[in-house]
Protein backbone atom coordinates (compact mmCIF):
# COMPACT_ATOMS: atom_id res chain seq x y z
CA UNK A 1 0.00 0.00 0.00
CA UNK A 2 2.04 2.91 -1.33
CA UNK A 3 2.40 6.12 0.67
CA UNK A 4 4.30 9.36 0.09
CA UNK A 5 7.23 10.05 2.35
CA UNK A 6 5.49 13.19 3.55
CA UNK A 7 2.41 11.18 4.59
CA UNK A 8 4.56 8.75 6.54
CA UNK A 9 6.44 11.55 8.29
CA UNK A 10 3.22 13.20 9.47
CA UNK A 11 1.47 9.96 10.42
CA UNK A 12 4.37 8.62 12.52
CA UNK A 13 5.70 11.88 13.94
CA UNK A 14 9.09 11.89 12.18
CA UNK A 15 11.20 14.81 10.98
CA UNK A 16 11.68 14.50 7.24
CA UNK A 17 14.92 15.44 5.52
CA UNK A 18 14.35 15.18 1.77
CA UNK A 19 11.54 15.13 -0.74
CA UNK A 20 8.04 14.61 0.76
CA UNK A 21 6.63 13.62 -2.66
CA UNK A 22 8.75 10.45 -2.92
CA UNK A 23 6.49 7.40 -3.09
CA UNK A 24 7.29 4.46 -0.78
CA UNK A 25 5.88 1.11 -1.87
CA UNK A 26 7.52 -1.41 0.44
CA UNK A 27 10.19 -1.99 3.07
CA UNK A 28 13.57 -3.61 2.41
CA UNK A 29 16.97 -4.15 4.02
CA UNK A 30 19.65 -1.50 3.59
CA UNK A 31 21.68 -3.79 1.35
CA UNK A 32 18.81 -4.86 -0.92
CA UNK A 33 16.69 -1.71 -1.05
CA UNK A 34 16.11 0.23 -4.24
CA UNK A 35 13.82 2.96 -5.58
CA UNK A 36 10.46 3.00 -3.81
CA UNK A 37 11.86 1.11 -0.82
CA UNK A 38 12.10 2.21 2.81
CA UNK A 39 14.69 0.79 5.22
CA UNK A 40 15.89 1.56 8.74
CA UNK A 41 19.20 1.82 10.60
CA UNK A 42 19.35 0.82 14.26
CA UNK A 43 22.55 -1.23 14.56
CA UNK A 44 26.06 0.17 14.15
CA UNK A 45 27.20 -3.06 12.53
CA UNK A 46 25.30 -2.03 9.39
CA UNK A 47 26.83 1.42 8.98
CA UNK A 48 28.61 0.48 5.75
CA UNK A 49 25.30 -0.75 4.32
CA UNK A 50 23.72 2.55 5.32
CA UNK A 51 26.38 4.54 3.49
CA UNK A 52 25.90 2.45 0.34
CA UNK A 53 22.13 1.98 0.41
CA UNK A 54 20.01 2.63 -2.68
CA UNK A 55 16.80 2.97 -0.64
CA UNK A 56 14.49 5.89 -1.36
CA UNK A 57 14.39 6.62 2.36
CA UNK A 58 15.79 5.39 5.67
CA UNK A 59 14.46 5.69 9.20
CA UNK A 60 17.28 6.51 11.64
CA UNK A 61 18.34 8.55 14.66
CA UNK A 62 19.22 12.22 14.10
CA UNK A 63 22.89 11.57 14.87
CA UNK A 64 23.20 9.08 11.99
CA UNK A 65 21.72 11.26 9.25
CA UNK A 66 25.16 12.35 8.00
CA UNK A 67 25.96 8.80 6.85
CA UNK A 68 22.77 8.38 4.82
CA UNK A 69 22.77 9.17 1.10
CA UNK A 70 18.95 8.92 0.88
CA UNK A 71 15.94 10.79 2.19
CA UNK A 72 15.60 10.30 5.93
CA UNK A 73 12.88 10.02 8.55
CA UNK A 74 14.39 10.99 11.90
CA UNK A 75 13.15 9.10 14.96
CA UNK A 76 14.39 8.47 18.49
CA UNK A 77 13.54 4.75 18.11
CA UNK A 78 14.00 3.84 14.43
CA UNK A 79 13.11 0.16 14.85
CA UNK A 80 9.81 0.94 16.58
CA UNK A 81 8.86 3.46 13.90
CA UNK A 82 9.90 0.97 11.21
CA UNK A 83 7.57 -1.66 12.71
CA UNK A 84 4.64 0.74 12.52
CA UNK A 85 5.47 1.93 9.01
CA UNK A 86 5.91 -1.66 7.78
CA UNK A 87 2.44 -2.52 9.11
CA UNK A 88 1.05 0.48 7.20
CA UNK A 89 2.75 -0.52 3.93
CA UNK A 90 2.09 -4.26 4.26
CA UNK A 91 -1.31 -4.71 5.93
CA UNK A 92 -2.94 -8.08 6.47
CA UNK A 93 -5.34 -9.12 3.68
CA UNK A 94 -8.87 -7.89 4.15
CA UNK A 95 -11.29 -10.31 5.75
CA UNK A 96 -13.93 -11.56 3.30
CA UNK A 97 -16.96 -12.44 5.42
CA UNK A 98 -18.60 -15.77 4.82
CA UNK A 99 -18.34 -19.52 5.36
CA UNK A 100 -16.65 -21.76 2.81
CA UNK A 101 -18.86 -24.64 1.64
CA UNK A 102 -16.34 -27.23 2.84
CA UNK A 103 -16.33 -25.91 6.43
CA UNK A 104 -18.09 -28.02 9.05
CA UNK A 105 -19.88 -25.84 11.59
CA UNK A 106 -21.92 -27.17 14.48
CA UNK A 107 -25.45 -25.78 14.59
CA UNK A 108 -24.91 -24.43 18.12
CA UNK A 109 -21.90 -22.31 17.10
CA UNK A 110 -22.40 -18.54 16.94
CA UNK A 111 -20.42 -16.89 14.14
CA UNK A 112 -20.44 -13.12 13.61
CA UNK A 113 -21.59 -12.06 10.18
CA UNK A 114 -18.26 -10.29 9.59
CA UNK A 115 -16.07 -13.37 10.20
CA UNK A 116 -14.33 -15.32 7.42
CA UNK A 117 -14.39 -19.12 7.75
CA UNK A 118 -12.13 -20.72 5.15
CA UNK A 119 -11.99 -24.16 3.55
CA UNK A 120 -11.92 -27.34 5.63
CA UNK A 121 -12.42 -25.57 8.95
CA UNK A 122 -14.12 -27.56 11.72
CA UNK A 123 -16.07 -25.69 14.37
CA UNK A 124 -17.58 -27.65 17.26
CA UNK A 125 -20.49 -27.03 19.61
CA UNK A 126 -20.99 -23.80 21.55
CA UNK A 127 -18.17 -21.94 19.79
CA UNK A 128 -18.30 -18.17 19.39
CA UNK A 129 -16.42 -16.33 16.64
CA UNK A 130 -16.18 -12.53 16.74
CA UNK A 131 -16.64 -9.91 14.05
CA UNK A 132 -13.76 -9.53 11.61
CA UNK A 133 -12.13 -12.79 12.75
CA UNK A 134 -10.21 -14.79 10.14
CA UNK A 135 -10.24 -18.58 10.45
CA UNK A 136 -7.77 -19.99 7.91
CA UNK A 137 -7.95 -23.32 6.06
CA UNK A 138 -7.66 -26.46 8.17
CA UNK A 139 -8.28 -24.81 11.55
CA UNK A 140 -10.02 -26.97 14.17
CA UNK A 141 -11.97 -25.21 16.92
CA UNK A 142 -13.20 -27.51 19.66
CA UNK A 143 -16.15 -27.22 22.03
CA UNK A 144 -16.84 -24.07 24.03
CA UNK A 145 -14.05 -22.00 22.49
CA UNK A 146 -14.30 -18.27 21.84
CA UNK A 147 -12.38 -16.19 19.29
CA UNK A 148 -12.46 -12.40 19.69
CA UNK A 149 -13.07 -9.66 17.14
CA UNK A 150 -10.32 -9.25 14.56
CA UNK A 151 -8.34 -12.29 15.69
CA UNK A 152 -6.58 -14.38 13.02
CA UNK A 153 -6.12 -18.14 13.31
CA UNK A 154 -3.70 -19.18 10.56
CA UNK A 155 -3.69 -22.57 8.78
CA UNK A 156 -3.96 -25.73 10.86
CA UNK A 157 -4.26 -24.07 14.26
CA UNK A 158 -6.04 -26.29 16.79
CA UNK A 159 -8.08 -25.01 19.73
CA UNK A 160 -8.86 -28.22 21.59
CA UNK A 161 -11.58 -27.08 24.00
CA UNK A 162 -12.47 -24.34 26.48
CA UNK A 163 -10.08 -21.80 24.94
CA UNK A 164 -10.99 -18.11 25.11
CA UNK A 165 -8.96 -15.82 22.84
CA UNK A 166 -9.26 -12.03 22.98
CA UNK A 167 -9.38 -9.42 20.24
CA UNK A 168 -6.79 -8.76 17.51
CA UNK A 169 -4.68 -11.82 18.33
CA UNK A 170 -2.57 -13.74 15.81
CA UNK A 171 -2.16 -17.51 16.21
CA UNK A 172 0.33 -18.91 13.71
CA UNK A 173 0.17 -22.18 11.82
CA UNK A 174 0.32 -25.43 13.74
CA UNK A 175 -0.14 -23.95 17.21
CA UNK A 176 -2.11 -26.18 19.59
CA UNK A 177 -3.95 -24.46 22.42
CA UNK A 178 -5.96 -26.22 25.10
CA UNK A 179 -4.48 -29.70 24.92
CA UNK A 180 -4.14 -31.77 28.10
CA UNK A 181 -1.53 -30.71 30.60
CA UNK A 182 1.01 -33.27 31.77
CA UNK A 183 -0.92 -34.48 34.80
CA UNK A 184 -0.22 -37.98 36.13
CA UNK A 185 -0.47 -39.55 39.56
CA UNK A 186 1.81 -42.48 40.35
CA UNK A 187 0.42 -45.76 41.65
CA UNK A 188 2.05 -49.12 42.40
CA UNK A 189 0.80 -50.44 39.09
CA UNK A 190 1.80 -47.42 36.99
CA UNK A 191 0.67 -43.93 36.07
CA UNK A 192 -2.90 -42.71 36.54
CA UNK A 193 -3.95 -39.84 34.28
CA UNK A 194 -5.26 -36.77 36.12
CA UNK A 195 -8.21 -35.25 34.22
CA UNK A 196 -7.49 -31.75 32.93
CA UNK A 197 -10.72 -29.82 33.41
CA UNK A 198 -9.55 -26.20 33.16
CA UNK A 199 -9.26 -24.05 30.06
CA UNK A 200 -6.98 -21.45 28.49
CA UNK A 201 -7.63 -17.70 28.71
CA UNK A 202 -5.75 -15.46 26.27
CA UNK A 203 -6.00 -11.65 26.39
CA UNK A 204 -6.17 -9.06 23.62
CA UNK A 205 -3.32 -8.37 21.15
CA UNK A 206 -1.44 -11.62 21.84
CA UNK A 207 0.69 -13.32 19.16
CA UNK A 208 1.54 -17.02 19.37
CA UNK A 209 4.14 -18.54 17.04
CA UNK A 210 4.00 -21.57 14.79
CA UNK A 211 3.92 -25.01 16.43
CA UNK A 212 3.81 -23.59 19.94
CA UNK A 213 1.69 -25.37 22.54
CA UNK A 214 -0.31 -24.05 25.49
CA UNK A 215 -1.89 -26.66 27.79
CA UNK A 216 -5.22 -26.12 29.45
CA UNK A 217 -5.35 -25.99 33.22
CA UNK A 218 -5.73 -28.99 35.45
CA UNK A 219 -8.50 -27.21 37.42
CA UNK A 220 -8.19 -23.44 36.92
CA UNK A 221 -7.30 -21.89 33.57
CA UNK A 222 -3.89 -21.36 32.05
CA UNK A 223 -3.69 -17.57 31.54
CA UNK A 224 -1.87 -15.53 28.90
CA UNK A 225 -2.45 -11.83 29.55
CA UNK A 226 -2.77 -9.05 26.98
CA UNK A 227 0.06 -8.09 24.65
CA UNK A 228 2.14 -11.23 25.22
CA UNK A 229 4.46 -12.33 22.39
CA UNK A 230 5.26 -16.04 22.08
CA UNK A 231 7.71 -17.24 19.42
CA UNK A 232 7.68 -20.53 17.50
CA UNK A 233 8.15 -23.88 19.28
CA UNK A 234 7.41 -22.64 22.80
CA UNK A 235 5.83 -24.92 25.44
CA UNK A 236 3.61 -23.51 28.19
CA UNK A 237 2.35 -26.09 30.66
CA UNK A 238 -0.92 -26.27 32.57
CA UNK A 239 -1.93 -23.53 35.01
CA UNK A 240 0.92 -21.24 34.02
CA UNK A 241 0.21 -17.51 34.11
CA UNK A 242 2.12 -15.20 31.76
CA UNK A 243 1.89 -11.48 32.63
CA UNK A 244 1.00 -8.72 30.19
CA UNK A 245 3.51 -7.77 27.47
CA UNK A 246 5.96 -10.56 28.30
CA UNK A 247 7.90 -12.01 25.35
CA UNK A 248 9.22 -15.57 24.98
CA UNK A 249 11.68 -16.61 22.26
CA UNK A 250 11.78 -19.92 20.42
CA UNK A 251 12.34 -23.21 22.27
CA UNK A 252 11.73 -21.67 25.69
CA UNK A 253 9.45 -23.56 28.06
CA UNK A 254 7.55 -23.04 31.29
CA UNK A 255 6.57 -25.90 33.61
CA UNK A 256 3.23 -26.17 35.35
CA UNK A 257 1.74 -23.67 37.80
CA UNK A 258 4.53 -21.12 37.40
CA UNK A 259 3.64 -17.41 37.39
CA UNK A 260 5.68 -15.03 35.21
CA UNK A 261 5.21 -11.30 35.70
CA UNK A 262 4.59 -8.45 33.31
CA UNK A 263 7.11 -7.17 30.72
CA UNK A 264 9.48 -10.11 31.17
CA UNK A 265 11.65 -11.47 28.35
CA UNK A 266 12.78 -15.07 27.94
CA UNK A 267 15.53 -15.69 25.39
CA UNK A 268 15.77 -18.82 23.26
CA UNK A 269 15.88 -22.18 25.09
CA UNK A 270 15.22 -20.58 28.47
CA UNK A 271 13.65 -23.09 30.86
CA UNK A 272 11.47 -22.34 33.88
CA UNK A 273 10.69 -25.06 36.44
CA UNK A 274 7.21 -25.48 37.89
CA UNK A 275 5.51 -23.89 40.90
CA UNK A 276 7.69 -20.78 41.12
CA UNK A 277 7.04 -17.05 40.78
CA UNK A 278 8.97 -14.59 38.65
CA UNK A 279 8.38 -10.90 39.29
CA UNK A 280 7.79 -8.17 36.70
CA UNK A 281 10.59 -6.88 34.43
CA UNK A 282 12.87 -9.91 34.49
CA UNK A 283 15.09 -10.88 31.54
CA UNK A 284 16.22 -14.52 31.29
CA UNK A 285 19.22 -15.20 29.04
CA UNK A 286 19.46 -17.87 26.36
CA UNK A 287 19.61 -21.51 27.50
CA UNK A 288 19.25 -20.42 31.13
CA UNK A 289 17.39 -22.58 33.65
CA UNK A 290 15.44 -20.80 36.40
CA UNK A 291 14.74 -23.14 39.32
CA UNK A 292 13.59 -20.85 42.12
CA UNK A 293 11.58 -17.67 42.66
CA UNK A 294 12.89 -14.38 41.27
CA UNK A 295 11.79 -11.45 43.40
CA UNK A 296 13.90 -8.59 41.99
CA UNK A 297 13.84 -7.25 38.41
CA UNK A 298 17.02 -7.72 36.39
CA UNK A 299 18.94 -9.85 33.91
CA UNK A 300 19.47 -13.49 34.90
CA UNK A 301 21.67 -15.89 32.97
CA UNK A 302 23.60 -19.09 33.58
CA UNK A 303 24.55 -21.13 30.54
CA UNK A 304 27.80 -22.70 29.30
CA UNK A 305 28.99 -21.54 25.88
CA UNK A 306 30.42 -24.12 23.52
CA UNK A 307 34.16 -24.77 23.51
CA UNK A 308 36.57 -27.40 22.17
CA UNK A 309 35.59 -30.88 23.31
CA UNK A 310 38.97 -31.63 24.93
CA UNK A 311 38.83 -28.46 27.05
CA UNK A 312 35.27 -29.20 28.18
CA UNK A 313 36.09 -32.79 29.19
CA UNK A 314 39.06 -31.59 31.22
CA UNK A 315 36.82 -29.14 33.09
CA UNK A 316 34.19 -31.81 33.72
CA UNK A 317 36.86 -34.03 35.24
CA UNK A 318 37.73 -31.19 37.61
CA UNK A 319 34.06 -30.59 38.46
CA UNK A 320 33.79 -34.20 39.60
CA UNK A 321 36.54 -33.62 42.14
CA UNK A 322 34.85 -30.57 43.69
CA UNK A 323 33.06 -32.53 46.43
CA UNK A 324 36.29 -34.25 47.51
CA UNK A 325 38.09 -30.90 47.42
CA UNK A 326 35.34 -29.30 49.51
CA UNK A 327 35.67 -32.01 52.18
CA UNK A 328 39.45 -31.55 52.30
CA UNK A 329 39.14 -27.77 52.68
CA UNK A 330 36.55 -28.19 55.44
CA UNK A 331 38.86 -30.65 57.24
CA UNK A 332 41.84 -28.30 56.94
CA UNK A 333 39.79 -25.39 58.27
CA UNK A 334 38.68 -27.49 61.24
CA UNK A 335 42.29 -28.53 61.99
CA UNK A 336 43.43 -24.93 61.77
CA UNK A 337 40.67 -23.84 64.13
CA UNK A 338 41.61 -26.58 66.61
CA UNK A 339 45.25 -25.45 66.54
CA UNK A 340 44.23 -21.80 67.05
CA UNK A 341 42.11 -22.78 70.04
Amino acid sequence: MARSLGELAVRFGCELIGDPAVIIERVATLANAGPGHLSFFANRAYRNELRATKASAVILCPGDAGDCPANTLLADDPYLVYARVAAELHPDPDVRPGIHPSAVVDETACLAAGAEICANVTIAADVRIGNGAYIAPGVVIGPRCQVGDGTRLLPNVTLVQDVVIGRRCIIHSGAVIGSDGFGNARSKSGWVKVPQVGGVSIGDDVEIGANSTIDRGAIDDTVIEEGVRIDNLVQIAHNVKIGAHTAMAALSGVSGSTVIGKRCMLAGQAGIVGHINICDDVIVGGATMISKDITAPGFYTGSFPGEPDRDWKRKVARFRKLEELSRRVTDLEKRQKDQDD
